[in-house]
């Protein structure tokens, strides 16, 4: 059985930087964070799959960095230059499928309850 516990979100203010954790049991070919805001819809924000290969959504490309620690059993995700409008809450997620395209990991089969985080201007 997969778990996934994320931690690592607060309150910061625009341009400051978090960096997000998601501890992870059992075997997982790839692992995306995702955003979502009430009223919006969930939104893509990484992914990488054990082969290295990693996908971005657009408004995060530049700014944000996907990786992990296979020691640790570890994904991060490094967020710069952070906006107000990347206020969310976070969940860590896996599947089985490659990031490409629109598709983060595919059919995700495990989620992590969620790390708010909170930029303010």
């Amino acid at each position: 059985q997969v778990q996934l516990v994320e931690s690592g979100g607060g309150s910061v203010q625009a341009g400051g930087s978090l960096r997000l954790s998601c501890v992870n049991s059992g075997y997982i070919y790839c692992m995306a964070w995702f955003r979502q805001t009430p009223g919006k819809e969930r939104e893509g924000v990484a992914a990488l799959d054990t082969s290295g290969r990693t996908l971005y959504g657009d408004s995060v490309k530049g700014r944000f960095t996907i990786s992990k620690d296979n020691a640790k059993n570890t994904l991060y995700l490094q967020m710069n230059s952070l906006k107000p409008e990347d206020t969310a809450m976070y969940y860590c997620a896996a599947g089985s499928g490659i990031p490409y395209g629109n598709s983060f990991c595919g059919s995700l089969g495990y989620w992590g309850q969620g790390t708010q985080v909170t930029v303010s201007s």
